[in-house]
């Protein structure tokens, strides 16, 4: 339980690091914590707490809150067990940890990274220092996801809990309880609302792409489709007269998804190659329908012929 604890506050330690926005709160509704126990040396069960709230700070600093009365072992009298027994109903347990907000704040919407976090959980009145890996995914501008990358490891004793779990085993009689749990957890958190309104993005000189423009004229029929390259000319798709070096979801005239609309994205011939490799994965949620081009010598080329063909 303890376990499921810290590897909240290392989860959220890490979403603070990776926005842009100046606080972070938890979204409850997709976030999850869990433990196991073993018992009789062969009876696995995985446990969660279905209540959890924090936010991240301008700071770095991430604050947790679980609900252990909401502890839910799939069993009534065991809920109400370890409440009263375990966590001697102390109502919440509390996650703090700091993080250097740069590590991770360069990330784009889709990209991820692994981080070491260190932090602190309260829990019936002992502290425990812990640091684990956590894996961060930024899935839109305005939501990180942070996981543990692998399972964190809790004893019982370093929790201040084996009285506890003591009398779980007499109160079912059973021969042994773990005293090492392992506990895993995702967590959401969403840029405070007042804080999501996105600024534009200014364009950017790009560097020629070494491509074929030619062979790039032809690669692009599977585009015509839905894209033309004549300034201001829309049709399924958005025109990309000008696209080398503009702001993602900005030109005038087109209903943007909002995922590409905010993610601050400029359509560099790096940027632009990731996209078109894997549109979703580059920037989730947006409505692109093309699932994506398989060859790097097509996507080189088409983005030559983007470069020659639209700019000016």
């Amino acid at each position: 339980m303890k376990l499921l604890l810290k590897a909240v506050t290392i989860a959220s330690a890490i979403v603070a690091t990776q926005t842009l926005a100046d606080s972070w709160t938890l979204a409850p509704e997709g976030s999850h914590l869990a433990y196991g126990t073993i018992k009789k040396d062969t009876v696995g069960e995985v446990n969660s707490f279905t209540i959890l709230s924090g936010h991240v700070g301008p700071d770095g600093k991430a604050e947790i809150e679980i609900d252990l009365s909401s502890v839910e072992t799939s069993v009534d009298i065991r809920n109400e067990r370890m409440i009263a027994h375990v966590f001697r109903n102390a109502g919440t347990a509390s996650l703090t940890a700091e993080f250097d907000m740069g590590e991770i704040s360069t990330l784009g919407v889709g990209q991820t990274t692994a981080i070491d976090v260190e932090a602190v959980l309260s829990l019936v009145g002992t502290n425990v220092e812990f640091d684990a890996e956590v894996f961060v995914v930024r899935l839109s501008e305005t939501s990180v996801m942070v996981s543990t990358n692998d399972m964190v490891f809790i004893s019982t004793e370093d929790a201040g809990v084996n009285a506890g779990v003591d009398r779980l085993m007499e109160l079912a009689n059973l021969p042994g309880i773990t005293r090492t749990v392992p506990v895993t957890a995702r967590l959401i958190f969403n840029a405070d609302s007042s804080q999501t309104s996105i600024a534009p993005v200014a364009p950017t000189a790009v560097a020629a792409v070494n491509g074929d423009v030619k062979a790039g004229k032809k690669v692009f029929r599977k585009c015509r489709a839905c894209h033309q390259l004549k300034q201001g000319l829309h049709e399924v798709g958005p025109s990309l007269h000008g696209v080398i070096g503009s702001a993602a979801g900005q030109t005038p005239g087109y209903g943007y998804s909002a995922p590409l609309r905010q993610s601050r994205t400029v359509w560099t011939t790096e940027t632009l190659a990731a996209f078109l490799a894997d549109p979703k994965g580059a920037i989730p949620g947006n409505r692109m329908q093309f699932s994506g081009l398989r060859n790097a010598k097509d996507i080189a080329d088409v983005i030559a012929y983007l470069q020659a063909e639209s700019q000016g």
